[in-house]
């Protein structure tokens, strides 16, 4: 993913800046302690897609979704 367009983008939530990790596949708001995902070079910029970030600015992985199975 380009720099430049980086740092273009703000946080959806507080409009602040993002920063991408190296190796790193989520754009990272530390202001609000998310991770925007990275998916085929695009950043999915969208609230709900956000992961949260744990204590060392790391992306926490979603919980799998189970079904109920009816």
């Amino acid at each position: 993913m380009d720099t430049r367009l980086i740092e273009l983008l703000v946080c959806p939530v507080c409009k602040g800046p993002l920063h991408r990790l190296p190796q790193g596949q989520h754009l990272i708001c530390h202001a609000d302690r998310l991770g925007f995902p990275i998916r085929d070079g695009i950043p999915v910029m969208l609230e709900n897609e956000a992961v949260p970030l744990d204590d060392n600015d790391v992306p926490v992985a979603p919980a799998p979704k189970t079904s109920t199975g009816a």
